[in-house]
C-alpha cells in the first residue's frame, strides 16, 4: 500500500542521511499537484523517481522496490559502484553467505559488454548482493571456464547463465534473476500476489486447481518440473481452488469447478487471455502451450460460456460472446 511503502521511503530517508547526506528526499501529494503529474507522467500510486546532477530530464524509475533496505540499496548503486569486485575465494564465499539469495559473475576479463550488461542489472536489482571476478583461482575454484553468471540460493549454486558478448540484454537478465526472489512455483494469495507483479516477467501462466484433489501432487510435479525450463520467461503461479479468498481470480478467468485443473495464460501488457488446448496437466502439454505462447501461436481465449443447447428455443434469444456477432450482426 501508498502508506507502507511511505513509512519504507521515510526510514530508508533517515537512514541514508547518516550516509549519503548528498541525497535528498522528497514526497508529493500529486492530486494537488497536477501540473507535476503532467509534467513526470505519473499514472500509478506509489510511483518512485530518482533525479541525477539537478536535471529534470528522464529521472530514474525505481520500480517494485518496496522495503528501506532495498532502497538504500538501489541509492547506492545508482551513485557508486554497484556490484562487488572480488579478489578471493574467501570474499566469494562470504558474499555467498551473507544473504539468503546472491550472485556472482565471473569474467576472464572487467573490461567488456557482457560486464557492463552485469553491473546494470546489478542496480536494478537491489533485493540481493551482487559480486564479480576475474581473479583465475576464484573461477578455477568454482569450476567456471567461461563468463558465467551463477544465483546462488542458500549458499548452494541454483542457476547458472553463460554470457557471450553483444547477445545479452539487461532487462532479460533482470528479469531472470528476480524471479529467484519467489519460488519456481508461486501459490496466488494475498502477500504474494504484490510480489508476483513486481517481478518484471510479462507473460503469466496459471494453473487453477483445488490443492487437496488425490491427483494434486502429480499434477503439480509435472507443473513445476516445466516451470524450470521457462524461468524468466513465463511466471508460474498455482491458484488454489478450494480457497475462497481466490474468487475474484476464478471470476476473472471465469474459471468454474468442472474446468478444474485449468492452465491459462496471462499476458500482463495487453491482457490477453489463453486457454491451454488439452485437458491433462502432462509436461508435454504444458510444454507444448509455454512453447506456442511464446512463438505467437496461442490462440486467444475469448471469455465467453458455451452457446447453451435451446439458446433460439424462444422467441428471444440466449446470446454469449461465442454467437453473439454471427447472431446480431
Amino acid at each position: 500500500s501508498s502508506q507502507n511503502l511511505s513509512e519504507e521511503f521515510a526510514e530508508a530517508a533517515r537512514q541514508l542521511k547518516k550516509e549519503a547526506p548528498r541525497i535528498q528526499f522528497g514526497k508529493i501529494d500529486v492530486t494537488h499537484q497536477h501540473d507535476l503529474r503532467k509534467e513526470f507522467n505519473i499514472r500509478e500510486f506509489p510511483t518512485v523517481k530518482f533525479f541525477v546532477d539537478g536535471s529534470r530530464e528522464d529521472p530514474i524509475d525505481c520500480k517494485g522496490v518496496r522495503q528501506a533496505s532495498a532502497f538504500i540499496t538501489w541509492v547506492k548503486r545508482r551513485t557508486g559502484p554497484s556490484t562487488v569486485l572480488i579478489n578471493s575465494t574467501n570474499q566469494a564465499e562470504a558474499i555467498i553467505h551473507a544473504d539468503d539469495l546472491a550472485v556472482i559473475g565471473f569474467f576472464k576479463e572487467l573490461h567488456n559488454d557482457s560486464v557492463e550488461i552485469f553491473c546494470e542489472t546489478a542496480r536494478d536489482v537491489p533485493e540481493m548482493p551482487f559480486g564479480m571476478t576475474a581473479s583465475e583461482d576464484v573461477c578455477a575454484n568454482f569450476g567456471i571456464q567461461k563468463n558465467t553468471i551463477v544465483v546462488f540460493k542458500k549458499g548452494k549454486p541454483v542457476h547458472n547463465e553463460v554470457l557471450e558478448d553483444g547477445r545479452q540484454n539487461k532487462l532479460d537478465l533482470t528479469r531472470l534473476i528476480k524471479t529467484f526472489t519467489l519460488d519456481l512455483v508461486t501459490e496466488y494469495n494475498l502477500e504474494t500476489s504484490v510480489k508476483i507483479f513486481d517481478v518484471p516477467v510479462e507473460n503469466h501462466i496459471l494453473l487453477f486447481t483445488p490443492k487437496n484433489s488425490e491427483t494434486f501432487d502429480v499434477i503439480y510435479e509435472n507443473y513445476n518440473s516445466v516451470a524450470a525450463e521457462f524461468r524468466g520467461k513465463i511466471m508460474f503461479v498455482l491458484v488454489d481452488t478450494n480457497e475462497t479468498r481466490n474468487g475474484r481470480v476464478f471470476e476473472y478467468f471465469r474459471i468454474r469447478e468442472v474446468d478444474v485443473p485449468a492452465v491459462r495464460i496471462l499476458n500482463l501488457t495487453s491482457d490477453a487471455k489463453y486457454k491451454m488446448p488439452a485437458d491433462e496437466v502432462t509436461v508435454e502439454n504444458l510444454k507444448e502451450f509455454c512453447q506456442s505462447y511464446l512463438n505467437g501461436r496461442a490462440k486467444l481465449h475469448l471469455s465467453s460460456e458455451e452457446i447453451p443447447e435451446d439458446w433460439d428455443k424462444m422467441p428471444v434469444k440466449v446470446l454469449v460472446g461465442k454467437n453473439f456477432d454471427r447472431i446480431v450482426f
